[in-house]
C-alpha cells in the first residue's frame, strides 16, 4: 500500500476509478458500476452492509469529480459515513469513588452535576463542555472526549450538527485539511479537480494547442519513496505536461523579495502558507496589513512561466488541500489552472500505468538549497536570513529575529504576542501543518524521515545561492 491509512487507500481507489475513466470518454456510462467494482462484497469489511459502503464509495466518487458545486469550501463532510465516533461530550468514568468533597458539582456554572447513589451524574442537557469539573476531579474520573475532527481542528471550525454528524464552518475554515487526514473514517475529504487536470492536458493536443506545465512543491522529495524526484518529474511528462517546474524556485523569488520588504518594514508575516494568511485574515484581522504582500511560492513561478510562456496552462501538484481555495484567490485565479494533491498525482500515474521505477529520470536543477527547504518548518525563516546576506543588507541595517510556528498552535500564540506588542521577534515564519508542508493532508506518506528527505534533496542543487538560482530570470 502506497499510503499510510486505508483512509487514504479508499480515497485513491476513488480518484484511480474516475481519472481511468475519463481517458477512457467512459466517465458518464462507467460510473453506473464504479462503486461495486472498487467494494465488490458480498460480505462487507468496514460497515454494516455491503450498501452503505458502496453508498459511501459513490460519495468519494462524487468528490473525486469535484464535490458540491454550490459549496464554496474545498472541503466537504460525507454525511453518510460520518456516524461511528461516539458523541463527544463530558461524562464520568467508572474512576469515580463517590467522594465528599463534590468538587466537581461545586466547580459547574450549570448545576449539571449531581450526586445519585454515591456517584457523579452529569445531566448532558445542562451541560456546556467547560471543563471545569475535570479540572477539580482529584481523581482524574471525570474526562472529555473530543471528536477526532473536532480535535483536529485548531481553529474551531468543525462542531457536531443537530443530526449529531460534523459541520464544517466556512467562515472559520482555512482549508489547511487537517480533519481530513485526522478523520479515522474518511468521513471529511477535499474536493479534486484531476478531472480538471486530465481536461487541461487532453486539450492541449500533446501540446500544440497549448503547453501544459507542471509545478511541483519542494515536498515532493518525500513522498514517492520507490522513485526518485527525476523519475517523478519523467512520470509528469509521461502523463502529457510539456515541462516540470520546481516550485521551489518560486520560493527562491519570493525569499529574495520577502527578504527586502521585511528590511523595509521592519516586521512581517510570511505569504506562503494559505492557510495561515487565511487565518490571520479571519482571526487577527487587525494583523493582515503586516502580511507579506508577496504572492506564495505557487503563485510567483506560475506568473513568471504564463509571462515567458503566453498562453500556457500551469498545474500545481503539492501536498496541500488550502492550495486549492488559494487558486480561487482573485490574485490567483489567473496564474494556475489547477491544483492537485500528491495523493491525486499516484491516482493519475496508475490510471494511465505509468511505473515511476522504470523511467528515466528528468533533471531538476533550477532552484536553490534555501528554495527547496521551504518544504519544511522553518526553511523559509533560513531562506529570508539568506536572502537578506545576499542582499547585503547588514546586521546595523537590519537584523533578522524570526519565529518559525510549526502548526496553528504556534501560529496562534505568535499571532496574539505580535497583537498586544509583546513579540520579540520582528519575522513570523507560519506553517498551518505540523513540520511544514511535509505534513500536509494531501501528502502520500506523514512521516518523520521526511524533514532529511527535504534537507537531503535541498543539499543535491546545482545552486548554492538564492542569486544563482534566479539571476537569469528577470522576474
Amino acid at each position: 500500500m502506497f499510503f499510510d491509512t486505508q483512509v487514504q487507500e479508499l480515497k485513491y481507489k476513488a480518484l484511480k476509478e474516475v481519472a481511468t475513466l475519463a481517458w477512457q470518454d467512459n466517465l458518464a456510462k462507467g460510473l453506473l458500476g464504479a462503486a461495486a467494482r472498487i467494494v465488490p462484497g458480498p460480505q462487507p469489511t468496514m460497515r454494516c452492509c455491503i450498501y452503505k459502503e458502496r453508498a459511501i464509495m459513490e460519495e468519494r466518487l462524487r468528490l473525486a469529480m469535484g464535490g458540491d458545486e454550490t459549496n464554496e469550501n474545498v472541503i466537504e463532510v460525507i454525511n453518510i459515513a460520518c456516524d461511528e465516533c461516539p458523541v463527544a461530550g463530558v461524562h464520568v468514568t467508572e474512576s469515580c469513588r463517590g467522594c465528599i468533597a463534590h468538587r466537581c458539582m461545586n466547580a459547574c456554572p450549570k448545576n449539571a452535576i449531581t450526586i445519585v447513589d454515591h456517584r457523579a451524574h452529569i445531566d448532558q442537557e445542562k451541560c456546556i463542555e467547560c471543563g471545569r469539573c475535570v479540572s477539580v476531579c482529584p481523581y482524574s474520573a471525570i474526562v472529555k472526549s473530543t471528536r477526532p475532527c473536532e480535535n483536529a481542528c485548531k481553529v474551531g471550525a468543525i462542531h457536531m450538527g443537530e443530526n449529531k454528524k460534523a459541520t464544517i464552518d466556512n467562515d472559520k475554515c482555512i482549508a489547511c485539511g487537517a480533519c481530513v487526514y485526522q478523520c479515522p473514517f474518511g468521513a471529511i475529504a477535499d474536493k479534486s479537480y484531476i478531472l480538471d487536470c486530465i481536461r487541461i492536458i487532453r486539450e492541449s493536443e500533446n501540446n500544440t494547442k497549448y503547453q501544459v506545465f507542471a509545478i511541483a512543491a519542494p515536498s515532493i522529495s518525500s513522498q514517492f519513496h520507490n522513485a526518485t524526484v527525476e523519475q517523478v518529474a519523467a512520470g509528469l511528462k509521461a502523463l502529457g505536461f510539456f515541462n516540470v517546474v520546481e516550485v521551489a524556485l518560486g520560493a527562491d523569488m519570493v525569499a529574495w523579495r520577502e527578504a527586502q520588504e521585511l528590511a523595509e518594514k521592519k516586521f512581517l508575516t510570511s505569504s506562503c502558507c494559505p492557510a495561515f494568511v487565511q487565518y490571520i485574515r479571519k482571526n487577527f484581522p487587525d494583523m493582515a496589513e503586516h502580511i507579506s504582500h508577496n504572492l506564495s511560492p505557487m503563485g510567483e513561478i506560475a506568473k513568471y512561466i504564463k509571462r515567458i510562456h503566453p498562453g500556457c496552462k500551469v498545474v500545481f501538484v503539492g501536498p496541500c488541500t488550502a492550495k486549492k481555495a488559494e487558486r480561487q484567490l482573485e490574485r490567483v485565479k489567473d496564474l494556475v489552472d489547477c491544483v492537485i494533491t500528491f495523493e491525486e498525482l499516484q491516482a493519475l500515474f496508475d490510471s494511465k500505468g505509468i511505473d515511476l521505477t522504470q523511467l528515466k529520470g528528468e533533471v531538476l536543477d533550477n532552484a536553490s538549497y534555501f528554495g527547496r527547504v521551504f518544504a519544511r518548518s522553518g526553511g523559509l525563516a533560513v531562506a529570508v536570513e539568506e536572502a537578506l546576506k545576499e542582499h547585503g543588507i547588514t546586521e546595523d541595517q537590519f537584523q533578522l529575529n524570526a519565529i518559525s510556528c510549526n502548526g496553528i498552535s504556534e501560529c496562534k500564540a505568535a499571532l496574539l504576542r505580535a497583537s498586544k506588542n509583546v513579540l520579540p521577534n520582528n519575522f513570523i515564519e507560519g506553517m498551518a501543518c505540523e513540520n511544514g508542508c511535509i505534513g500536509g493532508a494531501g501528502c502520500i506518506t506523514h512521516g518523520p524521515k521526511s524533514r532529511a528527505d527535504v534537507d537531503k534533496y535541498g543539499h543535491e542543487a546545482m545552486e548554492k545561492t538564492i542569486r544563482d538560482s534566479i539571476e537569469i530570470l528577470n522576474f
